[in-house]
Order: structure tokens, then C-alpha cells, then sequence
């Protein structure tokens, strides 16, 4: 549980009435609900507040459902508004039936002089009031303003236009008149305030909890970017209404509560982040281990890495049999120590000492190779915006990825309203299902990679690697090793960062025997996925 849903869990048990325990001494709710009715009364017999005509109480009858009786004294059951059960001394009621005041700011007319602030919905956030956000009332249209309508100490507000925004609730309280002595709400925000006798700290509660926000844009009207939370639909928010004392235990217990919420959301958001910064520099970890023949122990019952390379050569072969390969790119290189310690590379008759290349020992089973003799690499085709726009953007094809469309988090988008019809599709170069592209120019090259799940087509900035004998997952976590990013950087040349294909054929790969490349793959694997699902 996060510190969000923590917080909506008390909040959700504040207004149920499971927070804290009831008192068979405390005066029921319904002598309150009596008490704030006369009051009204009072108050609109003073000229004070308006009659509302929809004045309603609420009552649960002796068929135990519950009913609404309006003041014209029609009397309509509601028990599917009901939200949930509530104790015996509590009473649901309108929350306009116990509010003193319930409406939208005006519109202001803005002025230069810093007198009168405006409370817009850019100053109401969850956190806390943002004052030095307020703009000013001309000092000519203050006069326009009524006494109620200037804000009072323990009104609420509630930002009530736009998606996004609207439901964002905020309470005034002493400090917000530090500076200021007056300050209005402008026609986005509505302003509620109780009566007296209602403890405003557990309306402004009530309106915080779950019950409330949650799916309150669908209580709005109006369009998607222009969304209203109206005034008529708060007031006629069910309120379930604890007795007196038992409102001061509840706000008492909430607000002892969320400061600590608050420290375990904290302390939650820097294990978070602590977890994912470890994350990259475990994996980093693992995958050198992996590469250094650390990772797996060695089977001695395996046969060589240099059996796998054989295969390799059979099945390049095959393909330029078949005309799916080219001769020139079946290169017999072979890498190998000689008793003198050193690394040679024999291509042909060319002997070459390549000592100053190897980044580590291997295991003795094991080989080193170049990342061209295991795997097909290519780069894509470029589009231009024109072409783009006008022959392969939402046309029925097979996808085209570009760089922007490989994530950071080895993800990539491929519905992203590019594709190749079929009868363009010669002129593209594809990656097969289970090869992986990476980008080779830019900011992100070496930084964006990923396996495909299926054939695409793709960008110039982007290679594919299509191993040759099925091996492109331990291809796919080696080009995402520290030792390989090191051979990558090294390569880099230009302003904007890139690598040629040429460079990027000619890097150097450790190649395990079959068996143990298994391992290997299935080990990271596991930790990969446990990891993500922490």
C-alpha cells in the first residue's frame, strides 16, 4: 500500500465511522441536524441566508431503507444512493443543508494594486494554498463584492472547471490571512462553508476521502477540456454526519495520522528511487558477470564455444547458398592465444595481434569472436516528413520504427501510425522477429535497444542484429553490458555521437558454449523479471 491509498484508506474509514470508536454518551447526529435547522431558520428569518427550497431531511424508515422528505413534503425512498452503512448515531444529510454558504466565486475585474486577492484554481492545489499565486480585484470593482462573499476562516474550496483540476480542495485557515486581511475566489472555484455547529475540518475531510474524489469527473458536465463541477451537484453530496464529539475524534485522529502518512510516503518515494537506481547498476553488474563467465559455473561436460562458432559457419553458408546472404559477408576470422599468451586474429592469410583489444580472460571453453560473425547487422531506411505524410502514416502495412519509437526501458511502440504497405515493401529493409535494434546515432545511441517481437521495418539510425543460430538474447544482454557500451563509446565519433556499422561489425563479443549461453540467458532472465516485479 502507497502512501496515496494509506491515506485513503483513513480518510474512508473517517466518514464510515470505523476510525475511531463510538460513545453511547456522545448526542446523536439527528439533535445536531435539529439544532443546525433552527439555526437556519433563524438566520433566514434575519435576512441573514436564503431559504432553500430544497431543504430536505433525511430519516431510515422502519423497513430499515432510507427516505428523503422535502420541504413540499414529498417523501422519496433513496436507498440507491446510499454508499455505505453507517452507525446507528450518525445520519446521512445534503451537504447544502448544513452549509451557511455554498457558491462560485464571481468573475473579477483585475487591477494593478495589491489589495484585494483573487483565489484562482492555479492557488488551490492539494498540498497547501498557494497566496503568492493570487492576482488583485481593481480597487474600484471591490465595492461589488458582498460580505459573504469574501472569504472566512474555515471555508473550503473546491476547484470546480477543467479536467485535471476540478475536485482539488483546500481550507482556509488562519495563515492564509497573514498578509492579507480579505481575499475573494474567483467564478472557477467554489467556495462551502458550513454552519457553526458543523465541524469544518471534517467536512473539508470528507471531502478529501475517496467516496468524494474518486470519480468526480464524472459527476461534471460539460466537455472534455471545459469540464463544471456545479454547485447543485455539492450540494447534493450525501453527507454522513458523526455526532459533535465524535467529529472532533475523528479530525483529531485524521490530522494526528497524515502527518505520519506523510513521512511513510516519503520514506516509501526514497525506497523507490533508491530501488530504481540500483536496478541499472545490479543489472550492469550481473550482465559483466555474465559475459566474464562469472555468472554460471562452466559444465565440463559442454562442448566448446569453438563448436558453436563451427555451427555459425555452416548456417552462414547455408544462407549465402540460398541467396540470403552475401559471400563477402562470410569472413572466416578466427581469435585465439597463442603460447606466448598474446591474442591473434587469423582472417585468411593475415595474421593480426590483437592483444590490445581483449577487455578480460575467458573461460578456457570459451571464445572470442566478432559481433558480424554471429549475427546479420544492418541498418534501416530513412523517410522523409513529405513521403511520410503522404504514403505510409495510418495506411494498413507492417510497422516501421523509428528511434524516437525505442524506449530507455527496452520497450518500443509499435502502433505509432507508420507503416509499410506491402507493395512498398521491397524498398525496406526488415528485422526479423526476434532480432534487436539499436540505435547507432545521436544522443540515445548505444542507449536505446530492445527485441522485437515481430518483423518490421525500421529507421537509418537504427541496427539490427539477427543472430544465426538463435542467440539473440545473450547478443541482446551483451550489447547492453559495460564492457560492450565501453567498446561502443570508444567508437563514437562526429558532433551529434555516432557509430558506423562498420565499427559496430567489428566489436568484439565473448562467446560461451551452447549449454552455458543457455544458462546464462535463463539466469538474467530471472533476475530481470524479479526485479520488475518487486
Amino acid at each position: 500500500m502507497n502512501g496515496k491509498q494509506l491515506k485513503n484508506s483513513i480518510l474512508q474509514w473517517a466518514i464510515q465511522g470505523k476510525l475511531v470508536p463510538q460513545d453511547p454518551n456522545d448526542e446523536p447526529a439527528s439533535v445536531l441536524l435539529e439544532k443546525i435547522r433552527a439555526e437556519k431558520a433563524r438566520l433566514i428569518k434575519e435576512g441573514k441566508i436564503k431559504k432553500d427550497k430544497k431543504e430536505s431531511i433525511i430519516y431510515r424508515g422502519e423497513d430499515n431503507s432510507y427516505y428523503e422528505k422535502f420541504a413540499d413534503g414529498k417523501v422519496v425512498c433513496i436507498d440507491e444512493e446510499i454508499p455505505f452503512e453507517i452507525p446507528e448515531s450518525w445520519c446521512f444529510v445534503r451537504l447544502g443543508d448544513i452549509c451557511n454558504y455554498l457558491h462560485r466565486g464571481k468573475t473579477p475585474k483585475y487591477g494593478n494594486q495589491k489589495i484585494l486577492p483573487i483565489i484562482a484554481q492555479k492557488c488551490n492545489h492539494w498540498d497547501q494554498l498557494y497566496i503568492d499565486r493570487c492576482l488583485f480585484s481593481d480597487t474600484h470593482y471591490i465595492l461589488k463584492y458582498k460580505e459573504e462573499q469574501f472569504l472566512q476562516k474555515g471555508d473550503i474550496i473546491i476547484n470546480s472547471t477543467g479536467g485535471g483540476t476540478v475536485g482539488r480542495t483546500g481550507y482556509i485557515d488562519d495563515s492564509v490571512f497573514d498578509k492579507f486581511d480579505k481575499f475573494v475566489a474567483d467564478s472557477h472555484v467554489t467556495i462551502v462553508r458550513p454552519n457553526k455547529l458543523v465541524s469544518h475540518r471534517y467536512i473539508y475531510h470528507y471531502l478529501l476521502s475517496p467516496y468524494i474524489q474518486i470519480g468526480i469527473e464524472e459527476r461534471c458536465t460539460g466537455s472534455t477540456n471545459q469540464i463544471e463541477l456545479r454547485t447543485t451537484t455539492i450540494s447534493d453530496y450525501l453527507v454522513p454526519i458523526p455526532p459533535v464529539e465524535e467529529q472532533k475524534r475523528i479530525v483529531e485522529k485524521v490530522e494526528s495520522m497524515l502527518p505520519i502518512v506523510t513521512r511513510y510516503q516519503k520514506l516509501q518515494s526514497n525506497l523507490e528511487h533508491l530501488n530504481s537506481s540500483l536496478f541499472p547498476l545490479i543489472k550492469k553488474s550481473i550482465l559483466q558477470e555474465a559475459i566474464q563467465g562469472k555468472l554460471v559455473p562452466q559444465d565440463p561436460n559442454d562442448e566448446p564455444a569453438s563448436v558453436l562458432l563451427q555451427q555459425i559457419r555452416e548456417e552462414k553458408l547455408r544462407l549465402v547458398k540460398e541467396g540470403k546472404l552475401k559471400k563477402k559477408d562470410v569472413v572466416d576470422s578466427i581469435i585465439y592465444k597463442g603460447d606466448d599468451n598474446k591474442y591473434y586474429e587469423q582472417i585468411g592469410k593475415n595474421l593480426i595481434d590483437i592483444t590490445d583489444e581483449i577487455p578480460f580472460e575467458i573461460p578456457n571453453n570459451w571464445v572470442w569472436t566478432r559481433l558480424s560473425y554471429v549475427a546479420n547487422i544492418y541498418t534501416g531506411n530513412s523517410i522523409s516528413e513529405t513521403e511520410k505524410k503522404a504514403k505510409y502514416t495510418n495506411v494498413v502495412g507492417r510497422y516501421y520504427i523509428g528511434t524516437k519509437d525505442v524506449g530507455f526501458d527496452n520497450k518500443i511502440i509499435y502502433n505509432n501510425g507508420i507503416a509499410i504497405p506491402r507493395k512498398y515493401e521491397q524498398e525496406f529493409r526488415i528485422a526479423p522477429k526476434h532480432s534487436i535494434l539499436m540505435c547507432i546515432e545521436g544522443g540515445s545511441a548505444g542507449r536505446k535497444i530492445a527485441i522485437l517481437n515481430q518483423d518490421v521495418c525500421f529507421g537509418n539510425k537504427l541496427c539490427s542484429f539477427s543472430s544465426f543460430v538463435g542467440i539473440d538474447r545473450y547478443i541482446y544482454y551483451y550489447l547492453q553490458s559495460p564492457t560492450f557500451i565501453d567498446m561502443f563509446n570508444g567508437n563514437k565519433t562526429g558532433i551529434i555521437g555516432g557509430v558506423s556499422i562498420a565499427k559496430v561489425k567489428g566489436i568484439l563479443i565473448p562467446l560461451p558454449p551452447q549449454p552455458e549461453l543457455e544458462r546464462i540467458v535463463v539466469k538474467i532472465d530471472e533476475f530481470v523479471t524479479s526485479m520488475m516485479n518487486r
